[in-house]
């Protein structure tokens, strides 16, 4: 049954698992905090506590003692499906801390609709995105600008970092949804990036109105080009099913899903450059000049979100009372699943703590209800395979080039091989690979 936290273990749940990933940035990273969690290894303590709790009160939810909220923490895989699988009704995605962030940047996005008004929303989103498409209309535009911008990185640097791949990124993304047109004008993510920032705080800073308009002034002008072979594109050629939709609206939520996917990437290499096994498969697989080839690709961006998940926290707030195990809680409870419990708790995932892209190939990742990297059910992010799509071919132009050497953070270097255990917390910002061309070496890509 569902059980109700002392004030302790209510205590635990916010300042260990909670106030860390709230510090980390959800809505945008924090370098120097992140370098402090990767130091610290906090995410192993989050998980911990949520493996005592699951041990001490069983598979929950655990109802938390917190003052005029109702919060339940999910312990339980079937309870995740549940609530996943049932938005938006009586579990829906915009659950007011969402809003508050959200609305920072994006007051028109699906993601902070409400439920009368959110289905034509999510429509118009995946038609764009072609959720249902594992490879986007656009594939071809997309391996010819993750080529040319992957290409250039790699002949100005032996040495590939954030900062180096970052610039690189934010290129391709600008490229992709806006046109070639804005391949340099970093100011118009730079701006969503402030934006952001002040998301962080959610309740606690006052919407910046006049930039955030000045933003969309700006984006719609980008938008309004329709450059051919870019989203924008898509955009002018498929219209809304009826005018409750802002099409342009829907934009900042999509380049906000392109950060976190950068540095997947990035992080992926790095495993990649510290698995020789799972490399060697991979680039046999990069030497195909088909994303629709690439499954094992995918599946190598899949597992790195599964280790480190972009989105630790999923919010639900339910809608009406639901019932847990002879337990009712009230409306308006927010559901709470811890990601990284989920995908990394040695008893609940039997490859929790090793890069495992075949999971993802043979069927184990899918029958684990808990692993949720892009979400799950009809809130499930309509880009998931526009992302694979633009992350896989990335990496796909990484190792046609050459080889990597990791040379940081110490966390991930360490990697023990002996018993093959990852990290729980890795900074993405402190990644530093040493690159190799294939011709300084005498073979041939």
């Amino acid at each position: 049954m569902t059980r109700r936290a002392g004030v302790r273990d209510t205590v635990r749940v916010v300042g260990g698992v909670i106030t860390p990933t709230i510090a980390g940035g959800v809505i945008r990273r924090r370098p120097h905090m992140l370098a402090w969690l990767d130091r610290l290894q906090l995410d192993r303590t989050a998980v911990r506590v949520c493996e005592d709790l699951r041990a001490r009160y069983g598979p929950g939810p655990v109802w938390l003692r917190v003052p005029g909220r109702s919060i339940a923490l999910l312990l339980d895989p079937d309870d995740v499906d549940r609530v996943l699988t049932s938005t938006p009704s009586p579990f829906s995605p915009a659950a007011r801390e969402k809003r508050a962030a959200l609305n920072h940047f994006e007051p028109h996005g699906a993601l902070v609709t409400p439920a009368s008004e959110r289905a034509p929303r999510r429509r118009y989103n995946e038609r764009v995105l072609e959720s249902d498409r594992p490879v986007h209309c656009l594939a071809g535009r997309v391996r010819g600008i993750v080529g040319e911008e992957t290409r250039l990185l790699l002949t100005t640097t032996t040495e590939l970092d954030w900062r180096h791949h970052a610039r690189t990124w934010w290129r391709i993304v600008r490229r992709l949804v806006l046109g070639d047109h804005t391949r340099d004008d970093a100011g118009i993510t730079d701006e969503l990036a402030a934006l952001r920032m002040r998301a962080n705080w959610a309740f606690l800073l006052p919407k910046a109105g006049r930039r955030r308009d000045a933003f969309r002034r700006r984006l719609d002008e980008h938008l309004s080009r329709a450059e051919p072979g870019s989203l924008a594109a898509v955009i002018a050629e498929r219209e809304p099913e009826d005018d409750t939709v802002d099409p342009f609206g829907q934009v900042p939520q999509w380049l906000f899903a392109f950060d976190a996917a950068g540095m997947v990437v990035l992080r992926a290499l790095a495993l990649l450059a510290i698995h020789p096994k799972q490399a060697k498969v991979a680039r046999e697989e990069a030497a195909v000049d088909d994303p629709g080839a690439w499954p094992y690709l995918r599946a190598c961006v899949l597992d790195t979100v599964r280790l480190w998940p972009t989105t630790p926290l999923v919010l639900r707030e339910s809608t009406a009372a639901t019932s847990w195990r002879g337990t009712r809680l009230p409306p308006a409870t927010l559901f709470l699943a811890f990601a990284p419990y989920f995908h990394r708790a040695a008893e609940l995932v039997p490859f929790a703590d090793t890069f495992t892209p075949e999971a993802w190939l043979d069927g184990r990742a899918q029958d684990l209800p808990g692993l949720i990297p892009f979400s799950a059910g009809p809130a499930r992010c309509p880009g998931e395979n526009v992302v694979l799509l633009v992350a896989s071919a990335m990496l796909a132009e990484f190792l046609r080039a050459g080889e990597y050497r990791l040379l940081a953070p110490r966390t991930l270097r360490s990697h023990d091989h002996a018993r093959d255990r990852l990290p729980t917390t890795v900074n993405s910002f402190g990644i530093r690979l040493a690159y190799t061309p294939y011709e300084t070496r005498g073979s041939s890509a």
